[in-house]
């Protein structure tokens, strides 16, 4: 017959392993794409309207699946022209925007990393004065 001790130290042993294995696959299953970076950036207040909006993640995306959007204060879509992949880098998709007025605008975007896992979310900027002359 085994000691209750034995038997102790064999079911921590156990669920010490259990909660290990638990932790790496958490693990895994948070290292998804995340945004790491916008330009503008979230609730940003412009003196003057961006030629575009870009956007960075922390791992490659799949760019024909790729959404971005700036809608207005009414909702409505600034643009129809779709996203692409930076040319210098595939954690990144970029929107050209046409000159924006002044007022607030939400950026959408939903992208698929290459592991799979779809990204979405939005936030919004600001533009107090008209866009730059080219």
């Amino acid at each position: 017959m085994k000691s209750w001790a034995a038997l102790t130290l064999k079911n921590a042993a156990v669920g010490a392993a259990m909660v290990m294995a638990l932790c790496a696959s958490a693990g895994a299953a948070l290292a998804h794409s995340m945004l790491v970076k916008a330009e503008p950036p979230r609730r940003a207040v412009l003196a003057q309207a961006p030629p575009q909006v870009q956007l960075w993640f922390n791992e490659e995306i799949e760019g024909d699946y790729a959404s971005l959007v700036v809608l207005d204060a009414e909702k409505h879509p600034v643009t129809e022209i779709k996203p692409t992949l930076a040319p210098d880098d595939r954690k990144s998709i970029v929107l050209p925007l046409p000159e924006l007025m002044p007022g607030k605008y939400s950026v959408k975007f939903r992208v698929l990393s290459v592991d799979g896992h779809v990204v979405e979310s939005y936030f919004d900027f600001t533009v107090k004065g008209k866009a730059q002359k080219k």
